[in-house]
């Protein structure tokens, strides 16, 4: 790990270099939150880390991860009811599932199937470990996160990803409109799930990875507008705590895409 994020530090560096469009829509974004460059420099190489370490979450055994507010997550499954975790694109994602699969059991993730049929077929077969499940962003998917739930289990998604057209709201993110996905709010409404705020902090030198739990402020018991905005507002919560870990080159604030969705 340590080989791989220096290597992945400089890939970040290198994109930063080299794609202009890069940079406007980094500098753009970190802006809106009112935030410098000098803020957020470190954000360059560690969005190179985070895919620098994807071979190695996907494919070798689990990293040193440490937890904090694990507690939340334990007074979370007392209660019987499920839980809906969410993280923005702030840190490693890749490593909170895993983490919670190997210390809580099973958890269902939603992911995006790619457009190419081996990359498809690649990305499911590494994602698929002990009690770590995935459901793509179908009907079918969401079907599967609705059984889950009412089962009292736990799943996990992003919410400050683009959803297809049809599937989100307009909500301010960092005071600007932003596509924001309605399926974590109706999943809590529909079940009763716990909502909690959850994500991988990477610790320096290739040590391992920090997951922070963290409550959720605020109820969904609202319009879909009203509690787009809500969520929202929580993510900006956990990228203001380490914007050095957002990954701020992601096109948040495009149009969705058109395609056929739940």
């Amino acid at each position: 790990m340590p080989l791989l994020h220096a290597l992945g530090g400089a890939v970040g560096w290198l994109a930063w270099l080299l794609s202009p469009s890069y940079r406007r829509r980094f500098l753009a974004n970190a802006a809106l939150a009112g935030l410098r460059f000098a803020q957020v420099r470190r954000a360059v190489a560690e969005s190179g880390r985070l895919v620098a370490e994807v071979p190695r979450l996907w494919f070798g055994a689990m990293p040193p991860v440490q937890w904090e507010g694990g507690e939340l997550v334990d007074a979370a499954r007392a209660r019987g009811r499920g839980v809906v975790f969410m993280t923005p694109h702030l840190g490693c994602f890749e490593v909170t599932a895993q983490a919670y699969a190997q210390r809580f059991g099973p958890i269902t993730v939603l992911y995006r199937p790619a457009r190419k049929p081996w990359l498809r077929e690649l990305v499911a077969t590494a994602r698929n470990r002990p009690d770590l499940a995935t459901a793509p962003t179908t009907l079918a998917g969401v079907r599967q996160m609705l059984r889950v739930l009412r089962a009292g289990g736990a799943i996990g998604l992003l919410p400050d990803q683009v959803p297809p057209q049809g599937m989100g709201v307009w909500a301010p993110f960092f005071g600007q409109p932003a596509y924001t996905m309605t399926l974590p709010a109706r999943l809590v409404q529909q079940t009763g799930a716990v909502p909690l705020l959850i994500w991988g902090e990477r610790l320096g030198r290739g040590r391992g990875y920090r997951v922070r739990v963290l409550p959720f402020e605020g109820t969904l018991e609202a319009p879909p507008e009203a509690a787009a905005a809500v969520i929202n507002g929580q993510m900006e919560r956990l990228v203001r705590a380490c914007p050095a870990q957002y990954l701020w080159g992601y096109a948040r604030y495009k149009q969705p895409r058109r395609e056929a969705g739940p």
